[in-house]
């Protein structure tokens, strides 16, 4: 098997466990040395020692570190552990996550909080605490977890899917900003039977869904020849990618301008016939100008 991450350093947030612990052995198995961050992970007996220990029985290189994600202190002590034993980070990917699942006229506004910190700010902590070093090396690879209850909606996870769509504004943008220092940015939106699935489906679903099925997409997503600003969804051996798209819509001028008369042509605001991928959202911008300038001009005789 080609070592397509060799002498590569990774860090995995989350990674006792289900996805994040799939994810470090992935890792490992393709040449990466790899730090397996999760809560209590210091202690000799943690999930994630257990997993340290996998990849070194496997001939691999790994050390555990109990960071919180939501503590930036830690977290930068974890990220200058890592390049104390090692030299430098290469990879990081953003997978430690909750859940505190509820219909929003039951959630508690501390559930809400919660559930955006360890995922949203958590990657923010872990992300800005790598960037500039990323930056003066020339060379990155960061994955966003995000998910389809972001990107599609899901009932009773309002808060999830709140910080799962914020961490695919975060990779746009950071994708933009890293491209030319050679750091590449990119979101997964992974479906797996994990500790946060459980109870949710039944077991026929659940064993198609091994996170085994998911931690190929991750190695696609660090690879040198990793894609940048991609939304990757992988579930049960499927692959796909997530686009934001826009319609081409309509431009209503001056004397039409009303409620009234975009209420009347919704239906052709949302036909999808001709949708585009905006680069930026500034190119979003320019295209609506564009459409304004060209609906005032005079048409020809």
């Amino acid at each position: 098997m080609t070592q397509l991450l060799q002498g590569r350093i990774a860090i995995v947030t989350g990674a006792g466990r289900g996805l994040g612990r799939s994810h470090a052995l992935e890792l490992a198995r393709h040449g990466a040395k790899v730090l397996v961050n999760d809560m209590g992970a210091d202690r000799p007996d943690s999930a994630a020692q257990a997993v340290v220990g996998a990849i070194r029985a496997a001939g691999g290189d790994a050390f555990a570190h109990g960071a919180d994600v939501t503590d930036p202190r830690q977290v930068q002590a974890m990220v200058e552990h890592a390049v104390a034993q090692w030299g430098r980070v290469d990879i990081l990917v953003n997978n430690a996550g909750i859940l505190r699942d509820k219909t929003f006229a039951k959630m508690s506004l501390e559930d809400f909080r919660l559930v955006m910190e360890v995922h949203l700010m958590g990657s923010v902590h872990c992300t800005h605490a790598v960037w500039n070093a990323m930056r003066e090396q020339n060379y990155g690879r960061i994955v966003m977890t995000t998910s389809s209850s972001g990107l599609y909606g899901n009932f009773g996870q309002a808060n999830y899917a709140a910080a799962k769509m914020a961490l695919v504004g975060l990779m746009q943008t950071l994708a933009l900003e890293g491209e030319k220092y050679g750091v590449h940015v990119n979101c997964l939106a992974p479906t797996a039977a994990t500790a946060m699935t459980e109870g949710l489906l039944e077991r026929e679903a659940l064993d198609m869904l091994a996170p085994e099925s998911v931690s190929p997409a991750v190695v696609a997503l660090v690879a040198e020849n990793a894609p940048n600003r991609t939304i990757l969804l992988a579930g049960a051996g499927s692959f796909e990618q997530a686009n934001i798209t826009m319609t081409q819509g309509i431009c209503l001028d001056q004397a039409e301008l009303s409620a009234n008369a975009l209420i009347d042509r919704l239906d052709q605001v949302a036909d999808r016939r001709g949708e585009i991928v905006p680069a930026t959202g500034f190119d979003q911008l320019r295209h609506e100008i564009a459409k304004a300038q060209a609906r005032r001009q005079p048409s020809p005789a």
